[in-house]
């Protein structure tokens, strides 16, 4: 349901991608009821990409977190979001930290994170997705649907329709 790109100039290896995608989908399904079959992260090296900060040339590394907003998720969720991912960011990527390149070096620090609110409609593994704060009632819309793609040997909705079941977002009988 989100889009998390994360756009870097220090090089990234594989195995600090897959650590860093897994720790921003389980981030966002914690803080939010979003399955992480529909947490998307994608990785950009951007060093050769011109970009300005306060109307200078810079090179930083920043992440663009599109979400679905809602009244169901407050400034202080979204704080509470990029805090979490930069810890993670900081314990992932190597420090110690570079401003601007001043020594030389390539900078590893993460400088932005911004929350756009734009996902307004969209579709993931043929499903509409629900407005913010209805994930719950989707779930429960859908769950048939997702249980058949299921047994039919679809190994991400496998383990979706175990996420779903293990954090008790759908009670029994409701």
């Amino acid at each position: 349901m989100p889009l998390y790109e994360v756009e870097h100039i220090c090089p990234l290896t594989v195995s600090q991608q897959d650590e860093l995608a897994a720790a921003i989908t389980k981030i966002h399904t914690e803080k939010f009821t979003a399955p992480a079959l529909f947490v998307n992260v994608r990785f950009t090296n951007i060093s050769e990409q011109t970009t300005y900060v306060g109307g200078k040339r810079r090179q930083t590394n920043r992440i663009l977190a599109h979400v679905r907003h809602g009244p169901s998720r407050t400034q202080d969720d979204y704080a509470d979001l990029c805090s979490k991912i930069t810890k993670v960011w900081d314990a992932t990527v190597p420090l110690p930290r570079h401003p601007f390149n001043a020594t030389g070096r390539v900078d590893v620090e993460l400088r932005a994170i911004f929350v756009l609110g734009d996902i307004v409609a969209g579709m993931e593994a043929g499903f509409v997705l629900p407005e913010a704060g209805k994930d719950v009632q989707w779930f429960k819309e859908n769950m048939v649907a997702f249980k058949k793609k299921a047994e039919d040997g679809d190994d991400e909705f496998q383990d979706m329709v175990a996420e779903i079941e293990r954090r008790g977002l759908i009670k029994n009988g409701s």
